[in-house]
């Protein structure tokens, strides 16, 4: 499972189709739906939100609307309605900056034309509920 702190634009139509389904898996877990992946390091920084479900939903709503922007068909109605106010949870530089590495790795051998897209940007922007503070890699992370 991996809850990108990078923004969705990134991710190509299989890393945005991954991230809506292992997000909607978080979702599962987060309601008590599910006993697979409760300790899942990547759920910690919803878990730790005053309201986990909430903060899920909003990050989802991002995914969503990627997906309406490129085309896709994600189901919007399998989450709940998007949140009024703003949701931010807190997140590092570094592990944005991890993220980014990882995610370039990853489509250099799987989308080279992407790859070339991004290959020149520096700072990458995050998802829209993540507010990024210098920072290391988060101890969460399976570095």
């Amino acid at each position: 499972m991996r809850l990108w702190t990078l923004h969705p634009r990134y991710l190509d139509a299989q890393g945005l189709t991954a991230l809506w389904r292992e997000g909607l898996l978080a979702r599962a877990v987060l309601q008590g739906q599910t006993r697979g992946y409760r300790h899942h390091p990547q759920l910690i920084r919803f878990q730790a939100h005053p309201e986990p479900l909430l903060a899920i939903d909003a990050f989802l709503h991002a995914v969503l609307a990627e997906s309406l922007a490129r085309g896709y068909r994600f189901d919007g109605s399998k989450l709940g309605p998007a949140p009024m106010e703003l949701i931010e949870i807190d997140a590092t530089s570094g592990q944005l900056r991890h993220e980014w590495q990882h995610l370039m790795a990853k489509l250099e051998a799987r989308s080279p034309a992407i790859h070339s897209r991004w290959l020149g940007l520096k700072r990458p922007q995050a998802h829209p509920i993540f507010a990024i503070a210098k920072g290391p890699i988060a101890p969460w992370e399976r570095a």
